[in-house]
């Protein structure tokens, strides 16, 4: 049952952020809180499921396809219980806003801007995997902004799972990251969010090992999470009666009404129709007034007169805001610390689409299409960075946190009908004490043991340096390194490659160094076409024994864009539209049935790993192809010889 707003106050409110390492099981959990919460009908959550999980929280077309989560949510749920030491039949509600996080490295930007949201944390540690890189960052930012963990075990339903060593590992990592003895003391509490049971029995769990169900309680349910959040969750340190001091952290968009600014409110409270001063970051004031302030209950948002400090709420009618502004007391404006967040460590060209098929799919393709769309992007990822680049305006300098967060921009943008061109990813470098320092980035693998060898060639030749290794099981060693953010643009793919596909990666940013020497390329080259046509049956024939080939028969190419991988390496000019001349003299061979080897499909995210320098990745909203920068064969040499002969001349 839903609180009415008038009897929501400071101390009934809970704001936790639940953060943790990819796949730990973080929206699984959410949905399954939701679902036992008794805040909605029967029937009602199943409505909204979707995806190759039936995940709930997870409601982007995108993040349903990937099976992740990109974007950070927020919901609230109401919950009662019975008054401690109170008459019989006594209960005492709560107002829960449960924020959802992305697990990602790449997504980090979402979590430390919706931290500030929070009075704490629930950590989800996976009951096997243990601490992995970005439970190390979620956690170091949890405990900059002074938030209390409480830990939960997930899966502890899993056969290998090993809840003990576990614990011990994020009590380490909260000693190493310098938690204090109030931290270190955190509750913990073991789940299975699939299964949708907790409990507070550490034996309990290790006996639910292997099992659908907790042996000890076939009831079990999810009360142990929300009484954890009750007990040990604080309450907004904040003063209503106070001047208003709101700050946004999320901006939502609708087609009627413009912009949505959500944030929280520190201190005082916001009425309808109150006049507002919104402060910009760079300390500008702008009379406003919000037209409708909506509230947060259970997955909607619902409109109310009037919100407290410490609750979570949208404003709606704003005439200019941004992430990071502050909603304040026009007759005492006083702003809050910004959303700060951490440096990107990867950039990439995005240009104006110039190939011979140019326009053909997309709607939008001018570069002021393009420089729009990333104006509206910076508004909310705040991770994010756009600068001009060369070519008279032609060309922008966007930087990220990482491949898949500039992947999953461009994969937007390319179903929004963008059509454009992209550059080899480079890392960013940055000049310390006169020095040139590099990202380097903290690696953790989990391999077969028949396999480790190859991994750690595999890293080792890319510049990783091993800092530790252990068995986890019988089966799988699980293998930790840092290795500069470079030698990761393309590491994944061969790493399944190496290890038939049985190794799992995860990364995460660990810090500057200076750069070690020259960035590793790619050990093959590429079949480039000479020609504007269609593949044909013949000649991706005679090309079988050159490589492996990107293109299929009946495929449209241009001369100059790339169509395989060569199996030397060296480039290879080809001829991939290749007509069989017809005579009148049959052929020995005529009745030989030709098997073409099925050509390698190449995704967005592996073409931008796969590119060299003077390459790029064109794309549309219906294809993805990788190119010559220089189209031209001729001037494709000129262009090369002028090269080798500036660095003869170094």
């Amino acid at each position: 049952m839903a609180l009415d707003p008038k009897d929501i106050t400071p101390a009934i409110i809970r704001n936790v952020a639940i953060i943790a390492h990819v796949d730990h099981g973080k929206t699984t959990l959410v949905d399954q809180l939701l679902k036992q919460s008794g805040n909605f009908r029967v029937g009602e959550l199943e409505k909204l499921m979707g995806g190759q999980h039936d995940l709930i929280m997870d409601s982007n077309p995108l993040e349903r396809e990937r099976g992740i989560t990109i974007l950070s949510k927020n919901c609230a749920v109401s919950y009662a219980r019975p008054v401690k030491g109170g008459a019989d039949g006594a209960i005492e509600q709560f107002h829960i806003n449960i924020i959802d996080t992305p697990g990602h490295a790449d997504f980090g930007g979402e979590v430390e801007r919706v931290l500030r949201l929070a009075d704490g944390c629930l950590l989800l540690v996976d009951s096997s995997e243990g601490a992995m890189p970005q439970t190390r960052f979620v956690l170091s930012k949890a405990i900059e902004f002074g938030l209390r963990p409480i830990v939960v075990v997930n899966k502890c339903d899993r056969p290998d799972a090993r809840i003990a060593e576990v614990i011990n590992e994020v009590f380490d990592l909260l000693v190493e990251l310098g938690a204090d003895d109030h931290a270190l003391d955190f509750p913990i509490v073991y789940s299975s969010g699939r299964a949708g049971w907790a409990t507070m029995d550490q034996d309990a769990a290790i006996a639910a090992a292997g099992r659908d169900h907790l042996p000890s309680d076939d009831d079990a349910d999810l009360r142990p999470v929300f009484e954890a959040i009750v007990d040990h969750i604080p309450r907004p340190k904040v003063d209503d009666t106070k001047p208003l001091q709101m700050l946004i952290t999320t901006l939502d968009y609708n087609d009627y009404v413009g912009r949505i600014g959500i944030g929280r409110v520190f201190n005082g409270r916001i009425r309808h129709g109150q006049p507002v001063v919104v402060i910009k970051r760079d300390g500008k004031m702008l009379q406003d007034r919000p037209a409708k302030i909506l509230r947060f209950i259970g997955l909607g948002r619902v409109e109310t007169q009037e919100v407290i400090a410490g609750d979570i709420c949208a404003l709606v009618g704003l005439t200019s805001v941004d992430i990071g502004d502050t909603i304040a007391d026009p007759e005492n404006p006083s702003a809050l610390p910004p959303v700060k967040v951490d440096e990107p460590t990867l950039t990439m060209v995005f240009r104006v689409n110039d190939s011979p098929f140019a326009g053909m799919e997309g709607e939008y393709v001018t570069s002021r299409q393009i420089r729009e769309r990333l104006d509206k992007e910076l508004r909310s990822n705040v991770a994010l960075r756009v600068e001009a680049g060369g070519g008279a305006g032609e060309e922008f300098i966007v930087s990220g946190r990482g491949l898949l967060h500039l992947g999953i921009l461009l994969e937007t943008m390319r179903r929004e009908g963008f059509e454009l061109a992209v550059g080899k990813p480079q890392v960013v470098i940055k000049e310390i004490d006169g020095v040139e320092h590099e990202p380097i980035e903290w690696l953790v693998i989990d391999a077969p043991n028949a396999v480790v060898g190859s991994a750690m060639e595999l890293v080792g030749s890319r510049k990783g340096e091993v800092k530790s290794m252990e068995p986890r099981g019988d089966a799988v060693t699980h293998m930790a390194f840092e290795i500069p953010a470079r030698g990761l643009i393309g590491l994944r793919s061969r790493l399944l490659t190496a290890t038939q596909g049985q190794a799992i990666m995860h990364h995460t940013f660990e810090r500057f160094a200076p750069v070690s020497g020259p960035p590793q390329r790619r050990q093959q080259g590429v079949l480039v076409a000479n020609e504007t046509g269609s593949v044909t049956t013949h000649a991706c024939e005679l090309m079988a024994e050159r490589g492996v080939l990107f293109v299929s028969p009946g495929d449209k190419v241009y001369a100059g864009q790339i169509v395989g991988e060569h199996n030397r390496d060296n480039d290879l000019v080809v001829n991939i539209t290749r007509l069989k001349h017809l005579s009148n003299v049959r052929a020995s061979s005529k009745e030989a049935t030709i098997v073409l080897k099925p050509a390698r499909k190449m995704t967005l995210e592996a073409c931008l790993e796969y590119i060299e320098d003077d390459e790029l990745v064109e794309i549309a909203p219906a294809t993805v192809r990788m190119r010559k920068r220089v189209l031209d064969e001729s001037l494709r040499k000129r262009s090369e010889r002028q090269t080798r002969d500036k660095e003869a001349a170094v």
